[in-house]
């Protein structure tokens, strides 16, 4: 592939890493945070992590080896939003196959194939 098509197929990843992360954060933040929030449905505290999240997708340098960050031996996130992002994955997560069912079955099924791949040597990240 050309080092434009690479560049192309990085940043469609990235972007649709970014909205399924926005995603999983709204719906965290709309079932567990009451109060006010922004015109995408965030409270300030998921604005931040969702723009936090953004950040550490746009400087990824695995991203054209790599599924998800959660496949991916290299944590970049400081502790606190880490966990912070952990909540969010271990709320949203199984909720996404009611509000997002194809983009759930696609992570799931890409999730499987990378794992699948990271046991017969092929890593991401070394």
């Amino acid at each position: 592939m050309s080092r434009s098509g690479e560049k192309k197929g990085n940043q469609g990843k990235r972007e649709k890493e970014k909205q399924v992360v926005n995603l999983m954060i709204r719906l965290y933040c709309r079932k567990q945070h009451s109060g006010e929030k922004d015109a995408d449905g965030l409270c300030e505290e998921c604005r931040r992590l969702s723009e936090y999240a953004s950040r550490r997708v746009d400087h990824c340098p695995f991203m054209e080896t790599k599924t998800f960050c959660s496949n991916c031996r290299v944590h970049c996130y400081k502790p606190e939003m880490r966990e912070k992002i952990r909540q969010v994955m271990r709320f949203s997560g199984p909720r996404m196959m009611l509000y997002h069912p194809v983009m759930a079955v696609r992570h799931v099924i890409s999730s499987a194939i990378e794992k699948k791949r990271m046991r017969t040597g092929g890593d991401c990240c070394d």
